[in-house]
């Protein structure tokens, strides 16, 4: 397995406010570039909504009917992924329960509980929920709840044994088993849909990670599970970025990938994950998204993203807001998310989804029920996959 290099990220935004998405692209636009040199386009032509940078959540909190802190994964708002389908769910708080809330957006893993310690001591106003999004700030938020045991957290993709925090995590594994079983389904076909094509007889697929740790890695896990269900001899190449906000990477280890040969990439990698559709698009072949569907997030990429794997990390974060309210937030606990629960679910693009064949939809809805049932185990590790 290739290991790449961390990178430093280039943004902080503290933003206030009840609003919306904040606006932010990554980079430039795709231009007439060759495979190998293009820069990195968001995939959306239309400019992101601006209100989460208003800074009226505060100003607004003593009327709501709670106040909620939201600090978020490393690469922010805009994303497009998981920290875009963390903001939907206190959007949907907002509108159906009249919550005020404040984003942060730290920018390095310090930054964390310097978030989470000045959320947990402000008194104007004082904070009913903090939520801490992503599992690298599980040990930040340990040490800060152990600190501030009358402030209630909750944390998304993590555990953290407080009895002031309410943990919920998702079996990743599961969905991604279905991603790929689905693109084991279609490498092992001659496809020629939307912008991209398979190569007969190459047989040979990719999966690009963000940050290496164990949670990224039941991504792969149950992605390579999922294509060895599918089809035996298949090559699955994969590689990690070490950083959730580096399209360009991304874009490099999909180039690589489909330069040697791979139909369908896979990612779990928050924004570096567009790097990963533009070098589908540029080389013809297909890919497919996580946390949000990305086909939606980034249209311009959905006539090669057949389809995404989603987790619910709005609904992790709309439950929590709605318990803190109820005053029956699940605090000392995990709730576990998986098939069974709709946490995690494998959703076809908006583009190619019409296309893919009655067979291999069939196949996938077969997959998932054995999972459900229990008939069919997904590993965690990528090491033990055959």
């Amino acid at each position: 397995m290739t290991q790449m290099g961390p990178t430093t990220l280039s943004r902080r935004r503290l933003a206030a406010g009840l609003g919306g998405a904040v606006a932010g692209a990554l980079a430039g636009c795709l231009g007439d570039e060759a495979p190998g040199s293009a820069s990195i386009d968001t995939g959306n032509d239309e400019p992101a909504d601006d209100e989460a940078d208003g800074g009226d959540a505060i100003r607004n909190a003593a009327d709501a009917s709670a106040t909620v802190g939201m600090i978020y994964a490393l690469g922010g708002l805009d994303d497009r992924s998981f920290n875009d389908a963390a903001n939907r769910g206190i959007q949907r708080a907002r509108l159906d329960h009249d919550v005020a809330f404040a984003n942060e957006e730290p920018t390095s893993i310090p930054e964390f509980e310097t978030a989470q310690d000045a959320l947990s001591s402000s008194t104007d106003p004082a904070y009913d929920l903090i939520c801490c999004i992503g599992f690298l700030q599980a040990d930040a938020l340990s040490t800060v709840a152990g600190e501030h045991p009358d402030q209630r957290y909750a944390i998304v993709d993590s555990v953290v044994d407080r009895d002031n925090v309410a943990s919920y995590v998702f079996r990743e594994h599961e969905g991604s088993f279905q991603a790929g079983h689905l693109a084991g389904l279609v490498t092992d076909r001659d496809v020629s849909v939307g912008a991209g094509s398979t190569i007969p007889d190459e047989r040979t697929v990719g999966y690009v990670g963000g940050v290496d740790s164990p949670l990224v890695r039941k991504f792969e896990a149950g992605y390579r599970a999922g294509v060895d269900h599918a089809t035996a001899d298949v090559s699955v190449l994969s590689t990690y970025l070490g950083a959730f906000d580096d399209p360009e990477g991304g874009y490099a280890a999909a180039a690589e990938m489909f330069e040697q040969g791979a139909d369908v990439v896979y990612h779990a990698a928050g924004g570096s994950g567009l790097g990963v559709f533009q070098a589908a698009q540029e080389y013809g072949r297909y890919a497919i998204g996580v946390d949000s569907d990305q086909s939606r997030s980034n249209p311009r990429y959905a006539d090669v993203i057949l389809a995404s794997m989603v987790k619910r990390v709005g609904t992790a974060v709309y439950d929590a807001v709605e318990e803190t309210i109820d005053d029956d937030l699940a605090t000392g606990s995990t709730t576990a998310l998986g098939l069974a629960e709709d946490g995690v679910a494998l959703v076809y693009g908006t583009t190619l989804g019409p296309v893919i064949p009655d067979d291999v939809r069939a196949a996938i809805v077969d997959s998932g029920e054995r999972i459900v049932a229990g008939d069919l185990s997904v590993p965690t590790d990528p090491e033990a996959v055959n």
